[in-house]
């Protein structure tokens, strides 16, 4: 897209160094002026405000906000095509942004807008297959359903103005300031409910998955500042969760391993088909999942979470439980080989068939190959 523009800003330098007529300010500012509006007359072919409006009633948003991104992507390109080359005129083109691009920006700053409020419609659509379990779970989603049919409300509204919401020429039927700012006064109230169930879901989760496969489901928009802020009062309750599951984990992870040494298969935490190794490393595997998969979404909340001391504590004790099971599971992995040569060069020598004492034949498997094959069948 930038290269569509450069050689336009191009032939508009050469024209400023070699024309003895058109090399002044104000036929520069008229010429890009000029190709500002061409800008923006194409844009609002492709990108109409009742296109828009269509695609936002064909459950189509998606596409809207994709148009309405490309719109901004050209004239942003444009004007960093511009500057560009201004800093190739080596200071000749004495000129403010405001007094060239003052429309361009204006319909920028509406493009922006719109996108606002495509984007707004992609987050809330979600809450229209939102269920929610736990003892307060009937309750709440009703209530999401509630704040989902008011937003369809203030969205059918908004759609029911007489304009083109992408025409940015003041005239006496444009009130597109007037109309976006009710609409994004009801959004906040909307979040601001939506936020107060988030947080009684929340409250009424017990452990540390259910609150995470709940803020799962409002994907989308716990970004949105409202909801966000209300969240990160809850990131200190969900660190001191995962601090108690990790202090568990170390211990199954020291009472099994245990087990495991003394060699008491019967109590010792693996599957009673598996072999020893196999069975342990699947154990441990079991544990690493279920430490690593709240660490991945306690990330996931955002940027701030990381600077808090409470995270970082976490984060040592995590990192202290994974290097002792690696170190675990390595010694296994280790034992075993030896194990392995040895079985296999004594073993494989032995002939598959012998003798029983009546004279009949038997397989000759001996039990520690056996246990090797049970091994391997496993690990593979």
């Amino acid at each position: 897209m930038h290269n569509d523009f450069v050689p336009i800003m191009h032939t508009i330098l050469l024209i400023w160094k070699r024309s003895k007529f058109y090399n002044t300010p104000p036929r520069l500012v008229v010429l890009i002026r000029e190709i500002s509006n061409a800008i923006i007359s194409r844009a609002r072919e492709s990108c109409s405000g009742a296109s828009i409006f269509a695609y936002i009633t064909n459950e189509e948003t998606q596409e809207a906000c994709q148009k309405l991104q490309i719109t901004i992507d050209v004239c942003t390109k444009f004007k960093d095509a511009y500057f560009e080359y201004k800093a190739k005129a080596e200071g000749q083109w004495k000129l403010t942004a405001n007094a060239l691009f003052v429309r361009l920006d204006s319909f920028l700053e509406r493009a922006h807008d719109i996108l606002h409020l495509t984007n707004t419609i992609v987050q809330f659509n979600k809450l229209q297959k939102i269920e929610l379990g736990g003892t307060k779970g009937k309750t709440l989603t009703e209530t999401v359903q509630q704040i989902f049919h008011e937003f369809q409300a203030a969205v059918t509204q908004f759609q029911e103005v007489k304009y083109d919401i992408m025409d940015i020429d003041p005239n006496e039927n444009n009130h597109f300031d007037d109309d976006f700012y009710e609409f994004r006064a009801k959004i906040k109230e909307l979040e601001r409910r939506l936020a107060s169930v988030i947080t009684q879901g929340f409250t009424d989760c017990d452990t540390i998955n259910g609150r995470f496969k709940l803020l799962d489901s409002f994907e989308g928009l716990l970004n949105r500042p409202i909801i966000q802020d209300e969240l990160e009062k809850k990131h200190i309750v969900l660190l001191d969760m995962y601090k108690e599951d990790l202090k568990q984990i170390q211990t199954i992870f020291l009472e099994g391993k245990q087990l495991l040494e003394q060699g008491d298969y019967s109590k010792a935490p693996i599957f009673q088909n598996m072999p020893p190794i196999s069975g342990a490393l699947t154990w441990c595997a079991g544990l690493k999942k279920r430490m690593n998969e709240p660490l991945e979404n306690l990330a996931n909340l955002g940027p701030t979470i990381d600077e808090r001391e409470e995270y970082k504590d976490v984060l040592k004790l995590n990192n202290s439980i994974a290097k002792a099971i690696h170190e675990y599971e390595l010694g296994k992995i280790l034992a075993w080989e030896k194990e392995v040569e040895n079985s296999s060069l004594e073993k494989l020598k032995l002939p598959l068939l012998t003798k029983d004492e009546n004279g009949l034949l038997r397989v000759n498997f001996d039990s520690a190959l056996v246990r090797l094959l049970r091994e391997v069948y496993y690990l593979q």
